[in-house]
């Protein structure tokens, strides 16, 4: 009886194997539809990954709920987690009828996640920083406090720039990949989504009770210091189906190259075992037919 879809674009060290749980919580605990996808040469995904692909990407999924189930674009929710706030702003900047946007650790564009720069270079990619004034709907913005690969400052840029600001999440202490750890995440995203899924005068009404929708802000308290040294970036994925949090298995990363290098000794060890099974009983077979062979000579001498 869901009556919102939520579109999500995950992040660059993921693949729909890896989102699969989150997706059930979000759609369970929202009570609404949720579509992933995989961007192009990710997961089962064929093609490669680029910029360009991605936003093709999102524009193919979008197009498959409108035609194949028959989703009405005000009925939709754009969810961005970090590297997919880029599709997500991109599609949402076009879409003027949307119900909402949601972006989860958001970059303002690729060049400003590794350098604190103040404009937009020709090269930069994903450029959210300049497409965020385009979108027209209720945007929610999640960060943590202690985002190492993506600094909050990112969200809280965003934010400001947003046309229609619904209050903000500032995770305090969360980092990059355990936002939906802290009981306030699906906290505030349901009552985000109770919100857009009222008629527009009842929102209306709403933000002027109750001052959801906030002003923008005056005071300079919203723009952190920009990092002197480079941000670390998102690691680029190195296969399909890499976890995006190795903790989140409790295992490291060199305790995985351990345990596949002696994956791979116990496999060869297996094979090398097999061939030597399969010599003796080789060699067991021969025995077996020259004994029955001596034994026929012994029947004929005897005969």
């Amino acid at each position: 009886m869901a009556t919102s879809t939520l579109l999500y674009s995950h992040g660059n060290a993921a693949d729909l194997g890896q989102m699969y749980e989150l997706f059930i919580e979000l759609s369970i605990h929202l009570r609404v539809n949720l579509m992933g996808y995989d961007y192009s040469g990710y997961g089962q995904s064929s093609g490669k990954p680029s910029e360009q692909n991605t936003y093709a990407d999102i524009e193919a999924a979008y197009k498959c709920l409108e035609e194949s189930y028959g989703v009405k674009q005000e009925d939709i929710i754009l969810y961005g987690q970090s590297v997919g706030s880029g599709p997500t702003v991109e599609l949402a900047a076009r879409l003027p009828q949307l119900r909402a946007v949601v972006l989860h650790s958001p970059i303002l564009s690729g060049v400003r996640v590794m350098y604190p720069v103040k404009r937009t270079y020709w090269f930069d990619i994903y450029k959210n920083v300049d497409k965020i004034p385009l979108v027209n709907c209720p945007v929610l913005i999640i960060h943590g406090t202690a985002d190492e690969v993506v600094d909050c400052s990112h969200g809280k840029q965003l934010w400001e720039l947003c046309k229609e600001k619904y209050e903000p999440l500032w995770i305090k202490g969360g980092n990059h990949c355990d936002l939906e750890l802290y009981p306030e995440f699906i906290r505030h995203l349901k009552k985000f989504i109770t919100t857009v899924e009222k008629s527009p005068s009842q929102r209306y009404s709403s933000r002027q009770s109750t001052d959801q929708f906030e002003q923008p802000r005056k005071s300079t308290d919203v723009y952190e210091v920009s990092r002197k040294s480079t941000d670390r970036r998102e690691k680029p994925r190195k296969s399909t189906d890499r976890p995006e949090k190795l903790k989140n298995q409790g295992l490291s990363a060199d305790k995985l190259e351990k345990l596949r290098i002696s994956f791979d000794h116990m496999q060869r060890s297996r094979r090398s075992v097999d061939c030597h099974e399969k010599s003796r009983k080789s060699i067991d077979h021969q025995l077996e037919k020259a004994r029955k062979s001596v034994d026929r000579l012994d029947r004929i001498r005897n005969g």
